[in-house]
């Protein structure tokens, strides 16, 4: 090539690089709002910003220990950040990310990422998530700590296995049967809203026992870091409009939240849109109950429990203990207040197989969350200072014997192995 040519040439080369960088720059700038506007709501939908954010963290920077029984596992930055989140993540590794727990540089994520009900979210779901986390989330240089497993939980190329005996990787499945709406629901709830991972059974190898509706196991109630997780098949006690309102507000006619649920309600379903709720309401409904799995214990009997602690003589010690410290807000009746104090007549939490649900709120208290419709919060005090171990399964035992709760009795050692917990987790 002649001087006058490269002359001309290389200024030219030069000239074409600037303009395809400039017309990058341009398709970057010129992302549909639209489409991270979907993605953000997606995002809220999957509950991210609850695992994937540490107090006092920024969003999505990571570093929230999630105890797994086997170690602890530290959540990931998954802000767009080039050198600490994702911001070098293609859509197809952000998607693998997703469907298969495979990080970009090809290392298998652990499942308390819920990549096995990801799986079931949509191509163009899946799109506007990418869409929002590249460009509407504010990249952070955060660094989470390692994870800690124990052996042989540490060896990530296990998780190759596992996926191979328990990732199916199908996608969302409908049945016939479904309407529209029972659709849109199963969609919410079996992929993007990840409900199985709390209310499914787990197997041996913290695998959930069921991947799907058809199966009776499916969303059968299970535990959670001690907490009894309630079936969600039927719901039989509640109906279409409690379920919204306990999904939006966290509380309904009968009952409130408490525990991991409240991070649920607050972070995501909270901001939920009423005809998602409703299809998912729709949805839960649908599915045929499960079998009851109360204890074989007689009831003392609603009449009877009325009676006895309106005559207020002749009581016994968890009687006594009840009318002292609960009876205020949840009345002789165990009826509490409509959307105010719960409900303890048949209440799940109450009823729940294991009684350590029960035992951590009477130690520590709960209360709602604040939301949009339901402002207000709502606070039960803790009793962890009021009352000793043999009290409180005293009253425990009460309460799930009274009216017509029917569940085995507490045990002192019981809630002096949850109280011992609850120091040890501050």
């Amino acid at each position: 090539m002649s001087m006058k040519n490269q002359n001309t040439f290389l200024p030219r080369l030069i000239g074409a690089a600037a303009l395809c960088l400039a017309a990058l720059q341009t398709a970057q700038a010129e992302v549909d709002p639209a489409l991270v506007k979907r993605g953000e709501y997606l995002a809220r939908v999957g509950d991210c910003v609850a695992c994937h954010s540490a107090p006092g963290k920024p969003a999505f920077s990571g570093g929230l220990a999630i105890d797994s029984g086997h170690g602890v596992i530290y959540s990931t930055n998954i802000t767009p950040d080039k050198q600490h989140g994702i911001g070098n993540y293609t859509e197809q590794q952000f998607a693998d990310a997703m469907r298969k727990g495979l990080r970009a540089d090809g290392t298998h994520l652990y499942p308390a990422m819920p990549y096995p009900n990801y799986a079931k979210v949509s191509d163009a779901d899946t799109h506007a998530l990418y869409a929002y986390f590249m460009n509407g989330v504010k990249p952070s240089s955060a660094v989470p700590p390692a994870t800690n497993m124990a052996f042989p939980f540490n060896l990530r190329w296990g998780m190759s296995l596992w996926n191979f005996l328990f990732l199916s990787g199908k996608s969302f499945q409908p049945q016939p049967d479904w309407n529209e709406q029972v659709k849109l629901g199963a969609y919410l709830v079996e992929g993007l809203g990840h409900c199985s991972s709390c209310h499914t059974p787990r197997g041996f190898a913290m695998n959930e026992k069921a991947s799907g509706s058809a199966d009776t196991a499916f969303l059968a109630g299970g535990e959670l870091n001690g907490w009894p997780t309630p079936s969600l098949r039927g719901m039989p006690r509640w109906n279409s409009q409690d379920i919204v309102d306990y999904l939006q507000t966290g509380r309904n006619r009968s009952a409130a939240v408490a525990g991991e649920m409240t991070q649920v309600v607050q972070h995501s379903t909270a901001y939920l849109q009423d005809p998602d709720l409703q299809a998912i309401a729709a949805y839960l409904k649908a599915l045929p109950p499960g079998p009851d799995k109360a204890a074989g214990v007689t009831p003392q009997g609603k009449a009877e429990t009325i009676q006895k602690l309106t005559a207020a003589k002749d009581l016994s010690l968890g009687e006594r203990l009840y009318l002292d410290n609960c009876a205020a807000c949840h009345f002789v009746t165990g009826q509490g207040a409509t959307r105010i104090f719960p409900q303890l007549d048949g209440a799940t939490v109450i009823n729940a197989k294991n009684p350590h649900g029960l035992i951590q709120v009477i130690l520590a208290g709960a209360r709602t969350p604040s939301t949009d419709k339901a402002p207000s919060v709502l606070v039960m005090p803790s009793f962890a200072q009021r009352l000793s171990d043999s009290e409180l399964a005293t009253l425990a035992t009460f309460l799930r014997q009274g009216w017509g709760n029917r569940a085995s009795a507490v045990s002192e050692r019981e809630v002096a192995a949850v109280r011992a917990k609850g120091l040890a987790a501050r």
